[in-house]
């Protein structure tokens, strides 16, 4: 149910009905107004916290709409049974819940009228539709939001009038409360009525399209992030972010759902977000030379049909794990790896990827990972324990928190000398299996344990007031933050955040900046050794790094990531195949501290950290870093920028070759070598020349 208060609010809906029910049959005016309320209560509780039970009961026949019915009828109900119905107030009442309940269709039929309309076929980021465009204003919150509650809710003004006047005595408060609900019932359908015709309507379909392509036509994008997934998956886009906003060529993110859109980090970047595969075909791409993808998925082939770009798969992490040698992978021109590892992985599990179509390029995302800390003196060391999920498959060998996670926090929470234990799980955790549901349960109520006898233990003292005064500048930081993202955030619907979703350069410098600012007084408004279990997106992973000595893992990218810190770390064999086959298959916990489920051996790691000199496997994590991450010079995101200006040029022959092929005679084998030997700064020049002829001859990239 997601809380106890959820909880009491389901058993109290569902109680309430059959009170209400007895209530009437008593037949009880008091009662069912005591009850009335409990049930108005309890269903708006429910929906405003979006409850699972809302959704459950929709499903079984008992949604919203059934269950204000149920309630108006049970009204009648009590009218009948306290002898009043030959009474006016009772035709009243049955005439007022037949009117109001068919005001229900046309006000629905409006409200989905509208957002359909107003859902655009491209919903863009940092794009300037305005001046192409006439995007209306979204209707007001307050008629959108909740609208279906909205407009039940208004029956609460009959029913109080209608219980009133139940009792002997006059029927005005009745037919007062009738008149109310449903003249508000037909002012709430009449204010909805302008926003589906003229110039509230947002342009059609065709026009947006023509818009965007005209943008497009202008902008000349040259690097493509294209991605498709789930709402839960944004996180794998949003770590290449930063990469794009670096590159210097002109770089464009292609989004395939709207929940993405709307969870993507913000960014400076223009973002377009095209749910409808046939749209996506027909927009002109024809500037575009690299397409990059970090996943595989089945959407991917509506941008891999264009023939006059390289497609280049990046991935969203680098592990020994299967989905990292994925056969999906031969369908794109080259894949990237961090390092020689990735080159050695494709080649060990034969799955088609050539050895020349690999191209190792780092990983620019480390770059804000910071090396190993001085731990001598009072400081109390920090052990990151950063489990993976439990995967799809059911593997016991995918994730250490059902076997092993438990076991691990013991051992770490009751060290000596002791340790402070930071617990982030992997946000899939529980998706799949209830049992590691509940051992993530477990796990975090034991961290919280420990924390709580550790501010009791004597042993342990804080700067107070250095707290005070660090908590006191997050709050300041939270507060601009949140008027940052307020002032430059979008507003209304879809279409309103097309038109105005453009980021302020300097904004989004100082948010990035108060991040930062955010993440340091994070750290340093709670004791340095206090025990934590670290929920949500911040800090992030990889402050978490910085913030620890030391980390427990899982076969996955955390580990390969973790490696760029230098840093000891242990890697826990759940599927218990024993340390020199578990070696032997993983390639990053060749120089990790290999943990059995009962984690005994995590006395080789606690050493490793509190004394350097007692860590015999810190020149295998640097060799092994190389292998992995390749070398620390030159920069990764420089190498990274060199493998998307070459295959851009290769892009560019070929797509010069394809064009001379019907005439070979006509082609120009200098224009080809000049493009072969170009820099990235001097690419633009050759492909405005080639431009007239190339947008001529190729037409839409769908064609």
């Amino acid at each position: 149910m997601g809380s106890a208060a959820e909880l009491a609010a389901a058993a109290l809906l569902v109680l309430g009905f059959p009170a209400l029910m007895l209530a009437a049959l008593v037949p009880s005016v008091p009662a069912f107004a005591a009850v009335s309320a409990v049930t108005y209560l309890a269903d708006h509780h429910l929906h405003r916290k979006g409850s699972y039970l809302v959704n459950r009961l929709s499903k079984v026949r008992a949604g919203l709409s059934i269950r204000f019915l149920i309630r108006q009828l049970l009204l009648v109900l009590l009218l009948a049974r306290l002898s009043l119905s030959d009474d006016l107030i009772f035709y009243g009442a049955v005439a007022c819940f037949i009117a109001f309940y068919g005001l229900q269709a046309p006000h629905g039929a409006l409200v989905t009228l509208i957002r359909n309309r107003r859902r655009m076929p491209v919903a863009t980021r940092n794009i300037d539709l305005k001046s192409r465009l006439r995007i209306p204003d979204a209707p007001p919150r307050l008629l959108m939001h909740r609208s279906a509650e909205k407009m039940l809710h208004l029956d609460l003004l009959a029913l109080a009038g209608i219980l009133v006047s139940a009792r002997p005595g006059s029927a005005v408060a009745g037919f007062t409360g009738i008149g109310l609900t449903v003249g508000l019932g037909c002012l709430y359908v009449l204010v909805l009525v302008p926003y589906v015709r003229g110039r509230k309507v947002p342009p059609r379909p065709d026009t947006v399209l023509a818009a965007v392509d005209d943008w497009l036509t202008g902008y000349r994008p040259e690097t493509v992030l294209y991605f498709s997934g789930s709402k839960d998956s944004a996180y794998q886009v949003d770590m290449w972010l930063e990469t794009m906003e670096r590159l210097e060529t002109r770089p464009l993110i292609i989004l395939r759902e709207r929940a993405i859109l709307n969870s993507l980090a913000p960014t400076t970047v223009p973002v377009v977000c095209v749910p409808g595969g046939v749209h996506l075909m027909n927009l002109d791409l024809s500037t575009v030379r690299v397409a990059l993808y970090a996943a595989n998925v089945g959407k991917n082939i509506h941008l891999l049909r264009v023939p006059t770009m390289k497609h280049v798969f990046i991935g969203h992490g680098d592990s020994d794990k299967l989905a990292s040698v994925n056969p999906y992978s031969k369908v794109y021109d080259e894949v990237w790896t961090a390092g020689r590892a990735g080159r050695d992985r494709y080649a060990i599990a034969d799955v088609g990827v050539r050895d020349d179509d690999i191209v190792e390029v780092g990983r620019p995302q480390l770059a804000p990972i910071r090396g190993r800390r001085d731990v001598s003196g009072d400081r109390v060391p920090t052990v990151l324990y950063a489990p993976t999920w439990e995967g799809w498959d059911g593997n016991p060998g995918n994730t250490s928190i059902v076997l092993a996670g438990e076991n691990i926090v013991q051992r770490l929470i009751t060290a000596d000398p002791p340790v402070r234990v930071l617990y982030k799980p992997h946000p899939f955790t529980g998706n799949v299996s209830k049992d590691a549901r509940a051992a993530h349960r477990r796990i975090a109520a034991l961290v919280e344990q420990a924390a709580a006898e550790r501010a009791a233990d004597p042993r342990f003292t804080a700067d107070d007031a250095a707290m005070d005064r660090a908590a006191a500048q997050l709050a300041r930081i939270e507060a601009r933050l949140a008027e940052l993202a307020g002032a430059g955030g979008t507003r209304g619907d879809e279409a309103e955040a097309t038109r105005d979703g453009i980021a302020d350069p300097d904004r989004h410098a100082e948010t990035a900046r108060l991040r930062a600012e955010w993440n340091d007084a994070y750290w340093r408004s709670f004791p340095s050794y206090e025990h934590r279990v670290v929920k949500g997106a911040q800090p992030r992973l990889y402050d978490c790094f910085n913030a620890s000595d030391a980390m427990v893992s899982d076969i996955s990218s955390v580990v390969s990531d973790f490696i760029a810190s230098g840093k000891p770390y242990a890697v826990t064999d759940s599927g218990e195949v024993g340390a020199e086959e578990f070696r032997r298959q993983n390639t990053a916990v060749r120089a990790a501290v290999i943990l059995s489920n009962d984690a005994a051996e995590l006395g080789g790691l606690l050493d490793a950290v509190r004394d350097p000199a007692a860590d015999p496997l810190a020149d295998a994590r640097a060799e092994l870093k190389r292998y992995l991450l390749g070398p620390d010079e030159p920069r990764s995101i420089d190498r990274f920028g060199t493998a998307v200006a070459d295959l851009a040029r290769k892009a560019e022959i070929r797509d010069i070759g394809r064009q001379a092929r019907p005439g070979a005679a006509n082609a120009d084998p200098a224009e080809a070598a000049e493009l072969s030997n170009a820099v990235p700064g001097q690419r633009a020049a050759s492909a405005e020349e080639s431009q007239s002829v190339s947008r001529a001859d190729r037409g839409p990239a769908a064609g």
